[in-house]
């Protein structure tokens, strides 16, 4: 659990990385270490955006974070899971505890907002409460009365706001958003900055973002900086 053993990880610590590396290979081309020794702590509730020109790793450390890809050395804490000792079996529950909000939102387009919202929780057949649930999350953000409405006759902001209601449909403690403004123009994509701090405000949940959006990375609590797969000393 985080907040036990050696590494002296405080108790409010929510994600935590020792050490992190994961290198490309291809061929006979010079490997590419996306991640090279990162270590992070991230605070329960804390907004934290990975920032970095493209290619800096800030994508990879999200997708480590997230397993969707595995690590080379190193380990992750995330919400009491030691990510980098887990099976493959409970690398799919892990991946179930965790919020993913993508670039691309991509929403399955022959169903209804509330049925892309219920997604995720098709292993476990969604009953009437989880469907309510549903409801209310697009509700708080901002789509009460688009429950039936098809993908293909939202907005695009309104397809991002459906696509942040299926990654809290779990009730993750953790949120990993790679980039939720990028397919934005800038006046959707500040309501949706809005949209990510008024639910933390209100759920405190610990949000990652990895984003070249600068006016998102200034309204988060904390920016690490991402350079060559490094994070860079503050300042």
């Amino acid at each position: 659990m985080i907040g036990d053993g050696e590494d002296n990880v405080s108790p409010a610590t929510v994600v935590a990385t020792r050490e992190l590396t994961k290198t490309y290979r291809s061929g006979s081309a010079a490997p590419i270490r996306a991640c090279d020794r990162v270590t992070i702590d991230v605070a329960a509730g804390e907004i934290v955006a990975l920032t970095g020109p493209s290619g800096s790793g800030k994508s990879t450390l999200l997708h480590l974070l997230g397993a969707l890809q595995t690590a080379d050395s190193g380990t992750i804490e995330v919400a009491g899971w030691q990510v980098t000792e887990l099976s493959r079996r409970k690398l799919t529950l892990y991946r179930r505890s965790i919020g993913f909000i993508f670039q691309g939102f991509h929403l399955l387009p022959t169903l209804t907002a509330i049925d892309n919202v219920l997604v995720p929780l098709i292993p476990q057949r969604p009953g009437s409460a989880a469907r309510e649930r549903a409801r209310s999350l697009l509700v708080a953000v901002g789509l009460e009365g688009r429950e039936h409405a098809m993908p293909s006759s939202l907005s695009t902001g309104q397809q991002q706001r459906v696509a942040i209601a299926r990654a809290l449909i779990n009730e993750p403690k953790v949120v990993l958003a790679d980039e939720p403004t990028g397919n934005l123009d800038s006046r959707t994509g500040q309501e949706i900055v809005r949209l990510l701090r008024d639910l933390r405000d209100r759920t405190g949940t610990t949000m990652i973002i990895a984003t070249h959006d600068r006016d998102l990375a200034s309204r988060c609590d904390r920016v690490l900086r991402i350079l060559d797969g490094r994070v860079q000393p503050p300042g």
